[in-house]
């Protein structure tokens, strides 16, 4: 749950399947739990957003947005001439696996965005920034449990890192997919049941190497401290 997703260009299995599954606005209306976190970007309220669709539906997220994102992508490196190499094929086991783990999620608990948690993932995303660092581990050698626990003590708690994108769906459909990542420590924040996780925090930021960084930090709160914003 603690490893960072870097900019790789990925080799993923093509999803066929038609885009005929539709979002409803009740779908919406539940996912867009940041709608009226004015210290959010737009930008970062649809991180929360695509996030929140994924657990309302996951194999109806695999069906439409990331086949979106697939399409995206798939049309962007078409003009380089190892192309076959970029794309995204239909024979990886990172993609392969993510139909089975999605096919179970429905209608999980959504996350919530914290003002306090949102302000602890633009620090460590600005740190990363300033000092061209790609990790949890803060400039001054404190891990990211250290950064969080001060606010937010005793609690499960996770952080999900994005290198390359400032696009919300890109972001998202990157630490999903968590190609080259064993564990599939970012996949499994995402739809996590295990530890109760219903807070977050997003901050996207420059980077100097990667263009962009994403910081998702999550927490579990008890259901009457988690903000409604």
């Amino acid at each position: 749950m603690r490893k960072i997703l870097l900019p790789i260009l990925l080799s993923l299995f093509f999803v066929t399947g038609v885009n005929a599954q539709k979002w409803t606005d009740a779908e919406f209306r539940r996912a867009n739990t940041a709608v009226n976190a004015n210290y959010l970007t737009n930008e970062e309220k649809n991180v929360v957003m695509y996030m929140n669709l994924i657990r309302i539906d996951g194999e109806k997220f695999y069906y439409t947005f990331l086949e979106d994102y697939i399409n995206n992508y798939n049309a962007k490196v078409k003009q380089y001439r190892n192309y076959n190499q970029l794309r995204i094929a239909r024979n990886n086991s990172y993609y392969t696996s993510l139909l089975k783990h999605l096919k179970g999620i429905k209608n999980l608990p959504v996350y919530y965005p914290n003002g306090k948690l949102t302000d602890l993932s633009r620090s460590h995303a600005q740190d990363l920034n300033r000092n061209n660092l790609s990790t949890h581990e803060s400039s001054n050698g404190d891990q990211f449990s250290k950064r969080i626990s001060k606010y937010f003590p005793n609690k499960a708690m996770s952080e999900n890192i994005d290198f390359g994108f400032s696009n919300s769906l890109d972001i998202i459909c990157h630490l999903l997919l968590d190609c080259g990542v064993p564990s599939l420590g970012h996949r499994f924040t995402l739809i996590d049941q295990k530890y109760k996780l219903n807070t977050v925090g997003v901050s996207i930021q420059p980077h100097p190497s990667y263009t962009w960084c994403a910081v998702i930090d999550f927490v579990a709160l008890p259901s009457a401290d988690v903000e409604e914003e």
